[in-house]
């Protein structure tokens, strides 16, 4: 059964705006869980741009689902992950001056270090995720340093979609969701999780879903946005029912 993973950066993102105490992104994720979210994710970013070290501290203590940590392969965060535990850490790159995760981690172009720092998170037994574009080469090198899940950057396919007149069956949708399905065959081919993100919002989330093998979504912007007008629970549930009836179709 697919799963939801919900990023609650940008709760932070409005705390930070104002550099005060609220919203709080722990009562963001208890509200997530209420509405049906099997997973919290949140970056810790080297700039501290939103979540800081003590929202991550709080939410494992705090949060009775499984947390997910997004974090560049440095040793500042290899530290932090080792010590709080989180259920996965998941590589991403990270870039001081994008305003999100622009790409997919070039696994294949640092194997060497991305394997230590695998072999570090495995050692403090946290299940280690590489967010990846659709490439096979990404995914042959995933496994090769061997993280047990790959999550699937879905950004080309989803701004295909808003640019293309949110039509599914556009012939340049569908050549995204193409690459990441056979992306996703790959990862199942070699023994990991198959998970995707990116974009994800509630007009382009299906096709996604209904991919073959699919274990996990995580979205995070477009359910923040839909709070401020219904609630995070209400708007995870609307998530996981979108999920859940693409899946089942």
């Amino acid at each position: 059964m697919i799963e939801l993973g919900v990023n609650i950066d940008h709760v932070a993102t409005v705390r930070e705006a104002r550099k005060t105490h609220e919203p709080d992104p722990v009562w963001a994720a208890v509200e997530a869980h209420l509405g049906g979210a099997d997973g919290i994710t949140v970056h810790l970013r080297e700039d501290r741009r939103h979540i800081q070290d003590h929202d991550v501290r709080r939410l494992r203590e705090l949060t009775h689902i499984k947390l997910n940590l997004e974090m560049a392969a440095t040793d500042e965060m290899v530290g932090m992950a080792c010590q709080i535990r989180p259920e996965m850490a998941m590589l991403v790159p990270e870039g001081r001056h994008e305003i999100t995760t622009e790409g997919g981690l070039d696994v294949a172009g640092q194997e060497a270090r991305l394997r230590e720092v695998v072999a570090r998170l495995a050692g403090a037994g946290i299940v280690t995720s590489a967010f990846i574009d659709a490439k096979l080469r990404q995914v042959e090198a995933a496994a090769r340093i061997g993280v047990r899940v790959c999550e699937i950057h879905t950004g080309p396919y989803a701004h295909a979609f808003y640019s293309r007149g949110r039509d599914p069956e556009s012939p340049p949708v569908v050549a995204e969701l193409d690459k990441i399905r056979g992306a996703g065959a790959a990862v199942r081919a070699a023994g990991m999780r198959f998970n995707a993100g990116h974009a994800l919002n509630y007009f382009n989330v299906q096709p996604v879903a209904a991919l073959p093998g699919i274990r996990e979504l995580h979205i995070g912007h477009a359910i923040v946005s839909r709070a401020i007008f219904v609630g995070m629970r209400e708007a995870v549930a609307e998530m996981k029912r979108l999920m859940r009836e693409a899946q089942r179709r």
